[in-house]
C-alpha cells in the first residue's frame, strides 16, 4: 500500500457517520445489507447515505453488488486489515538496537 491509498482511506473514515457505515457493514457479516436497510439503520436521507457510501466504496472499504432491485454493500476487511497492517509497519518508530 501506498501514503497516497492510506491517506484515502484515513480520510474515508474520519468521518463520524462513513466509521459508523462502516461499523453496521462490518456487524452485518458477509451478507451484507441493502442501501434501504442502512438507511433505516442510521436514520439519514438517501442523498446524504448515497453521498458516504461513494466515499467509502471509492476509497476501497466497501463493496456494492447489485441483486435484483436491491444493492447490497459489504465492507472490504481485506482492505482494511491492509491499511492496518500499513499503519503498523510504516507508523511506528525502529525498534532499538541493543548495545553490543
Amino acid at each position: 500500500m501506498d501514503t497516497a491509498t492510506a491517506a484515502g482511506r484515513l480520510q474515508a473514515l474520519a468521518n463520524p457517520a462513513r466509521l459508523r457505515i462502516y461499523e453496521i457493514l462490518s456487524q452485518a457479516g458477509e451478507e451484507g445489507l441493502t442501501v434501504g436497510s442502512v438507511q433505516d439503520l442510521l436514520g439519514i436521507n438517501a442523498s446524504t447515505l448515497s453521498h458516504h457510501l461513494k466515499t467509502l466504496v471509492t476509497a476501497g472499504l466497501v463493496t456494492q453488488t447489485r441483486a435484483a432491485t436491491s444493492l447490497v454493500c459489504r465492507p472490504n476487511h481485506d482492505a482494511m486489515d491492509r491499511l492496518f497492517s500499513y499503519l503498523a509497519r510504516e507508523c511506528r518508530p525502529p525498534p532499538k538496537r541493543k548495545a553490543a
